[in-house]
């Protein structure tokens, strides 16, 4: 277990804080449609985990697929199968009728991990992007460089990363006091809809907020651009269309992901004036239905992953007619 910077002990004393929960008003404008969107977000939930268990069943069961690639790969589908795991239970729960309180602290847990995974999944995006840029700038020297001490060390330094910035980004926010009102206007607790019901000055927490995400995006965003304008100079290098299209084909993929992955943070912290409805819709692509897209993406769009995917996939057939 990495160690973290923040953890829910750190939370101001009882005595400064008189809220004990909040209340999720879920998402705007749907009321009366629980039913439909319990049985739309149940199966998109339940999809996501089975495609990225699938997923992650394939590459660690192919020999063929134990590469520095596949690992972030494997990594990816990890982080896809909790990212979701922190908001749509809830979401599931009050859909169904049930309570939509939360306590004070389980907020600041919610609020910990869903920028804890989503800024650790951001760096491992520029972790992939360096991966492929290594590839097929420096083929020759790929295994020497991504050896398995660096992939390890790249992954924990994206966790770390992750954890640095949540634990920042919960601390400036549950420091304020909380006495009411107790009403969340979303469906998961969040800096943009917790912020409003402190009962001091959040101003400084909110210029935090933003200037610290919109910097660790803007940096891992750059960070992207940077290996794959490399990657794609080396690939207009290359002779041959075969060749061109084999480069190509290994990064679409990733490139696809990442379109999905940072579209949704740009559109929620940076738009001047923030529209509950608007960030409520772009909350869920991003929490809820990327992480199933990533699945359809990797296994769709990739010829190692299918044919992974269809070994494994006949050997169960198999073992359950023998």
């Amino acid at each position: 277990m990495l160690p973290c910077l923040w953890s829910p002990l750190d939370l101001p004393p009882k005595n400064h804080t008189e809220l004990n929960e909040f209340i999720l008003l879920g998402i705007p404008q749907t009321e009366g449609l629980e039913t439909v969107l319990l049985v739309i977000f149940s199966l998109i939930y339940l999809f996501t985990l089975l495609g990225n268990l699938v997923i992650l069943l394939a590459i660690v069961s192919s020999s063929i697929l134990h590469t520095p690639m596949y690992f972030f790969l494997g990594l990816l589908s990890i982080l896809d199968m909790l990212f979701p795991s922190v908001t749509c239970p809830k979401m599931l729960f009050y859909l169904s009728g049930q309570s939509r309180a939360i306590s004070y602290k389980g907020c600041a847990v919610q609020l910990f991990f869903y920028h804890f995974l989503s800024s650790a999944e951001g760096c491992l995006y520029s972790v992939m992007a360096y991966d492929r840029f290594v590839a097929i700038c420096h083929p020759l020297r790929y295994m020497l460089i991504m050896r398995p001490g660096v992939c390890v060390g790249l992954v924990v330094a994206a966790w770390l990363v992750g954890c640095l910035h949540a634990s920042i980004l919960t601390s400036f926010t549950f420091q304020l006091p909380y006495c009411g009102p107790d009403q969340v206007d979303h469906f998961f607790c969040d800096i943009p809809a917790v912020l409003p019901l402190a009962c001091a000055d959040s101003s400084l927490a909110q210029k935090l907020g933003s200037t610290n995400v919109g910097f660790l995006a803007l940096t891992l965003w750059l960070s992207v651009c940077v290996s794959y304008t490399h990657i794609g100079i080396a690939i207009l290098r290359i002779r041959s269309a075969e060749g061109r299209q084999k480069a190509f084909s290994t990064c679409s993929a990733h490139l696809t992901a990442i379109l999905c992955a940072y579209g949704p943070v740009i559109i929620i912290y940076l738009q001047p004036t923030p529209n509950p409805f608007l960030g409520a819709m772009v909350q869920i692509l991003n929490n809820i239905v990327s992480p199933m897209l990533n699945s359809l993406i990797y296994s769709l769009r990739n010829k190692e992953v299918k044919s992974s995917l269809k070994r494994v996939f006949y050997n169960v057939v198999f073992t359950a007619l023998d």
